[in-house]
């Protein structure tokens, strides 16, 4: 069990910051790529909306997200319970007033989840294209960076609950989550599918003939894919750093483990969508890409190459049928965010427990970290977001969608130079 953030040299903590700083690059990948699955008449919207939750989530999480996570090793809300004291919440004071900014580990925890946070409130975007309000995408990432992320984060990161499995349960190490694959990833993911659930499926998404409603950019989302890398080696590399004890020497390890599984991950979405649909699917297998940068985040420095393949491996192949599977049950999700986060989330969480070779029970701790996702975080947020809802209607209105959400809400296009939308909206 980790009982403070780990203690960095000078050397290590100039290459944590430097990690930290590429972490933007994630955001600006993720923000292209739900962009160019979306339809071209809001992605002026796509682009400003990524931006304003990135915005949100930070200073909501300064404020007052901060105080709730707290850090390992620092002040905290205890419970006790079958004669042990379990760390429910953190209780740092407002606005990082605790927090002595000088490169110390903690100043790096700190700076590094206001990049985490805001990467995370990006990801339900995706799933909500084309027909969530500005501002309701707003007031659902306060909720998220206020509430339902720094409470979770606290019991992986935070020397929470989770963390203390290990210790106090004996269950291997506690939570182990190096590059926030459940913390990041699954929270965000999990945000998208209470958001599409609350949303409802595009119009003519399901109505007509039923077909699939293409992206209108698929260069931004290769694109975007690309930029990710570079964004998730800097974030995974500083999580691993101060939260699973790796050292400069692992670097290069993270590093071909990321590349290793998203590139298996890439090429095996890729043969099956070309097996199943006679020709290979670029969008499945750009999502392919990603998930498998998400499934190997939380054991990203600590399996072998060959391990990151193998995780690689099933995440492609969760990619296609979990986007197939979810279109078929009505859930409409433009990027595939739910299969990309939250599937490749929950995966690689569990993947640490069968790959990460730990005191024995390490995927009992595991284990429980994806019934907390599943049976709190995702409660949580589906309630919080439904009661926004009733408040403040998260959904475009019909004409507004038709008409398209740079026009709606913003009052121009990204494209001006392009036709003026048709009847045939299903396609421009």
């Amino acid at each position: 069990m980790q009982t403070q953030p780990a203690a960095l040299s000078e050397t290590a903590s100039a290459i944590c910051m430097v990690c930290i700083f590429l972490v933007p690059l994630a955001a600006a990948g993720l923000a292209l790529v739900n962009t160019g699955f979306g339809r071209g008449r809001s992605a002026a919207h796509s682009m400003l909306s990524a931006m304003c939750v990135f915005a949100v989530a930070v200073l909501v999480y300064l404020c007052i997200g901060f105080g709730f996570q707290g850090y390992a090793g620092g002040p905290a809300h205890m419970l006790g319970f079958g004669g042990l004291r379990w760390n429910l919440l953190g209780a740092d004071r407002l606005l990082m007033r605790g927090v002595a900014f000088n490169g110390s580990a903690v100043s790096l925890v700190a700076c590094l989840q206001l990049f985490s946070v805001g990467l995370a409130a990006m990801i339900p975007l995706g799933a909500g294209s084309d027909r969530w309000r500005l501002g309701a995408s707003c007031a659902s990432t306060a909720l998220l960076a206020g509430v339902t992320y720094p409470i979770f984060a606290h019991w992986v990161w935070g020397g929470g609950w989770l963390a203390q499995l290990g210790g106090l349960a004996g269950c291997g190490a506690g939570a182990i989550d190096a590059g926030g694959a459940g913390v990041i990833q699954a929270v965000g993911g999990l945000s998208a599918l209470s958001i599409t659930w609350i949303l409802g499926a595009r119009h003519g998404k399901y109505e007509a003939s039923g077909m699939a409603i293409p992206g209108h950019n698929m260069v931004f989302v290769v694109f975007g894919c690309m930029m990710t890398l570079t964004g998730w080696l800097g974030l995974s590399t500083a999580g691993a750093m101060l939260f699973a004890g790796a050292g400069i020497a692992g670097i290069p390890l993270i590093a071909v483990n990321h590349v290793v599984s998203a590139s298996v991950a890439l090429l095996t979405a890729l043969l099956v969508t070309g097996i199943r649909f006679g020709k290979p699917d670029a969008s499945i297998s750009a999502n392919g890409f990603i998930i498998g940068l998400v499934a190997i985040s939380a054991a990203c420095s600590l399996v072998s190459p060959a391990a990151a393949a193998a995780i690689g491996l099933l995440a492609g192949l969760f990619a296609p049928f979990s986007v197939e599977l979810l279109d078929r049950l009505g859930v409409d999700d433009p990027s595939g965010s739910i299969s990309v986060h939250a599937v490749g989330g929950l995966w690689g969480v569990l993947a640490v427990g069968i790959f990460v070779r730990t005191r024995p029970g390490q995927w009992l701790a595991q284990l429980a970290m994806v019934s907390a996702l599943l049976g709190f975080v995702l409660p949580l947020t589906y309630a919080l977001n439904l009661l926004l809802n009733r408040i403040y209607p998260q959904r475009i209105r019909k004409d507004g969608e038709r008409q398209g959400l740079d026009m709606a809400e913003l009052g121009a296009g990204a494209y001006p130079e392009l036709t003026p939308v048709t009847k045939d909206y299903l396609y421009r």
